[in-house]
């Protein structure tokens, strides 16, 4: 695939385009031979690129990006180079406000674009997202490894009458009180609690029982988490913060852990759920091995 042809793409993907978040060139699925190094996205009016790796044809590669911003419903460039430490972000056209954020069904979620790796959003997430909010009413719902607390929001939008996220960040925490905001959605019902996870059970466990469980943890987090030894920890314990018909959304996103990974773990440390099904993943981030690629397991007790 030439570079040619990945301008020929990003002007096919963008026929339908709306002030929501899509994905306009997936190579990190490795379906575009030679540009598995590249993402690019349409945030509304911003362009938004994320180079993985250093190659040759950048720079003609970005005069590419910056024509077609120019021809485009795009105001601005933004290009993130993952390979330099610190994963730096730079304004290529244009200009970003100070306070943006991405539309997903409605939805809205704080971006920062300029910060280091995460820019607060995960947009592979979408279907998980959305299958919260459509199985929430009226439900108690945990929300662990919350994050910028973008399930929690799905979650009270699809009617949730209670939602406690937990993540060790209290900086993400603060940023997903604002996301509730953002949305117009009251937050009395809604706990933001900066605990270690894996050593804060007891406290998890009074705000339970829970009729909705989202387990979303980081691959690998050093000093916090681990997903090949700590996954079975949270698993273990479910049985004893679940209701009696608890939905459960284990999510797993190592390229190094199929499915199966979870599926054993909950048959033989939570027998009591029994696996319903996989959620399909965004069709935008098709992958070449779906086994490498997120993982969405829905669960029922």
């Amino acid at each position: 695939m030439t570079i040619l042809d990945i301008q020929k793409h990003l002007e096919e993907n963008s026929k339908d385009l709306t002030s929501e978040f899509k994905r306009l060139f997936h190579g990190r699925g490795g379906l575009y031979e030679g540009w598995k190094h590249l993402t690019i996205d349409s945030i509304d009016d911003i362009l938004s690129v994320a180079l993985y790796f250093e190659e040759d044809n950048e720079t003609e590669l970005l005069e590419m990006l910056k024509d077609f911003t120019s021809s485009s419903r795009h105001n601005s460039l933004v290009v993130q180079r993952r390979y330099i430490k610190g994963a730096p972000s730079e304004v290529i056209v244009g200009e970003l406000a100070d306070d943006i954020f991405v539309v997903e069904n409605g939805m809205k979620i704080k971006l920062n674009l300029l910060s280091n790796r995460n820019s607060g959003y995960f947009a592979d997430m979408k279907n998980g997202r959305e299958f919260v909010r459509q199985n929430s009413k009226d439900k108690s719902v945990l929300n662990l490894f919350s994050y910028t607390c973008a399930f929690s929001v799905a979650a009270m939008m699809g009617g949730a009458y209670k939602v406690s996220n937990i993540d060790m960040s209290k900086g993400a925490l603060s940023t997903g009180r604002k996301n509730h905001h953002l949305n117009d959605i009251d937050t009395r019902g809604v706990s933001f609690l900066p605990y270690n996870i894996l050593k804060s059970f007891s406290r998890i466990k009074k705000k339970g029982p829970y009729d909705l469980i989202i387990i979303d943890p980081p691959t690998f987090q050093k000093g916090s988490f681990e997903a090949t030894k700590d996954y079975k920890k949270i698993i273990m314990k479910l049985p004893q913060i679940a209701s009696e018909d608890c939905t459960l959304l284990a999510c797993l996103n190592s390229p190094d852990l199929d499915e199966e990974f979870i599926k054993e773990l909950i048959k033989e440390l939570a027998p009591s759920f029994k696996f319903i099904k996989r959620l399909e993943n965004v069709e935008e981030f098709k992958s070449d091995n779906e086994q490498k690629s997120l993982k969405n397991l829905v669960f029922q007790r």
